[in-house]
């Protein structure tokens, strides 16, 4: 009986991680704001918002999981919890930054809206990807990387015994203690 083990593919670097973060997180936010505005002709828009966005962010924990942080499986439902938790704090920082806006400035214009709302998003964002790459889909990187097949671990089917043959006398323990 063979045991087979799947090989994790490397973790991309930093740059194409966020690159990678950027382009599916941003399909996934622009796909998300058409089909919020569809959905919202059907039913009140506070509910259609809540729907999409929680399929949205299983849809990119999902391609975050496979593609932007190397992991090339599906995410485990921990991954989503902890994804959902980043994307709700995200959340709540754009929806803070209005609400200070709107606080300092009686009437903003649209203009200042949008500078603030995306700089509060993009600065969410940047938290989200560290969040993300050094929280959800960390690898153990407490182990030095494997170069090649001899640092791998070996899994046998049945387990294996060593035999230990004593070939010299142990050296008494007053020896063994004593400072050289």
């Amino acid at each position: 009986m063979e045991t087979t083990q799947r090989r994790q593919q490397p973790a991309p670097g930093a740059l194409t991680a966020f690159a990678r973060f950027v382009l599916f997180g941003g399909a996934v936010g622009l796909a998300s704001s058409l089909a919020v505005a569809a959905l919202a002709t059907r039913i009140p828009w506070s509910l259609a918002n809540a729907l999409i966005t929680t399929v949205s962010t299983l849809l990119a924990t999902e391609l975050h999981a496979r593609f932007s942080f190397g992991a090339g499986a599906r995410a485990t439902w921990r991954q989503h919890a902890q994804s959902a938790g980043s994307a709700a704090a995200a959340f709540a920082l754009t929806c803070m930054a209005i609400l200070v806006l709107h606080q300092l400035v009686a009437a903003p214009g649209a203009m200042l809206e949008q500078i603030v709302y995306l700089s509060a998003s993009a600065l969410a964002g940047l938290a989200r990807f560290a969040v993300l790459r050094l929280v959800v889909f960390a690898r153990n990187r407490s182990q030095p990387a494997a170069t090649d097949h001899t640092t791998q671990p070996v899994h046998t089917a049945r387990p294996v015994h060593a035999t230990v043959t004593q070939t010299a006398t142990p050296a008494a323990p007053a020896t063994l203690c004593r400072a050289a």
